[in-house]
């Protein structure tokens, strides 16, 4: 009969990719990572991984395994998830890994409801107080690679119309928001270019501005590149940041043309010109967490305020409105 610890050591090692990593990962030395595969391979009747240089991976029939070890990971984590549920208890962490724009926009309401003395009951996160948060900021990829790696509980990620984000069918994802790219210029530049206060702009008719990106590591300067090529140019980019908030600070200086997600606009800026575009790209920012944990009592407290902010944040059109201010 197959060990289920030992396949998720091997589940682990699919994962980090080296047995040194595994082992960091589940607190284990690399001896006994090595002696648990030696075992599990026995068990199995057949090798599950083979020597690849320096380094082991996985055979054919420890991919087939793999594969069901997720399934059966999953299910643990459901039944785990049901047991809390009867039990009512809520005094666990929950470790969110958040994009920098919802990492400020959406995450600290979360700390201040938890924080308060009273959460309502009927939103099932009555005895929430005990529940404790902790925030990582990262790229969306990077969190998904961390929610694989079960380093994170719940990845806030996003995706755009021109560049949509994959993740394994298995896992749990609820949308959040949907939210405009807005193109933001200084007032004056807005109106040499013949854009009125709103007014819908034709990215073909900017390909002479300089531009204002976030760094390459982003999906967002790729959400950028794609809008740009297609209006049929490659922008000239005079300015990287991967705060938007430099970006928006430089467009406010007539320093170049940037599109930005809404969420991701600065509270307080100098006044900027803010158009939708004539070919609308927007942003989906949405929650992922690994299969079988979304009804664990503390992941669906997070999931249910998140959802409340969001809601509220979209119904105020993102706290900013989508012309000149």
């Amino acid at each position: 009969m197959l060990d289920v610890r030992r396949l998720r050591i091997l589940q682990h090692l699919a994962v980090y990719g080296t047995v040194a990593a595994t082992a960091d990962a589940l607190h284990l030395t690399a001896p006994a990572v090595s002696q648990h595969l030696a075992a599990l391979q026995k068990e199995a009747g057949t090798p599950v991984v083979e020597k690849h240089g320096r380094t082991l991976r996985l055979t054919a029939a420890g991919e087939l395994l793999v594969a069901h070890t997720e399934v059966i990971l999953a299910e643990l984590a459901a039944a785990e998830s049901g047991l809390a549920a009867m039990k009512g208890g809520r005094r666990g962490t929950v470790r969110i890994s958040a994009f920098a724009s919802a990492a400020r926009t959406l995450v600290p309401p979360l700390f201040e409801r938890l924080a308060g003395p009273d959460l309502a009951p009927d939103h099932g996160i009555g005895a929430a107080r005990d529940l404790s948060l902790r925030l990582f900021v990262q790229e969306p990829d990077e969190a998904l690679d961390e929610l694989h790696k079960r380093s994170t509980d719940l990845a806030l990620v996003h995706s755009y119309t021109v560049l949509p984000r994959s993740v394994p069918a298995a896992w749990e994802q609820t949308v959040l928001m949907e939210e405009p790219v807005l193109l933001a210029l200084h007032p004056d530049r807005a109106g040499l270019e013949g854009l009125a206060a709103g007014q819908p702009a034709d990215l073909s008719r900017l390909a002479h501005l300089p531009w204002l990106t976030p760094g390459p590591e982003t999906s967002c300067y790729e959400m950028i590149q794609r809008a740009c090529g297609a209006a049929g140019f490659v922008p000239d980019i005079r300015a990287s940041s991967s705060d938007f908030s430099v970006l928006t600070a430089l467009a406010a200086a007539d320093a170049g043309a940037v599109l930005v997600p809404r969420m991701a606009l600065p509270d307080h800026t100098a006044p900027l010109s803010l158009h939708p575009l004539v070919r609308p790209v927007s942003r989906t920012v949405f929650t992922v967490s690994r299969a079988g944990t979304g009804k664990h009592p503390d992941l669906r407290a997070v999931l249910d305020l998140l959802h409340e902010t969001a809601t509220a944040l979209d119904g105020r059109g993102g706290n900013r409105p989508d012309r000149p201010r």
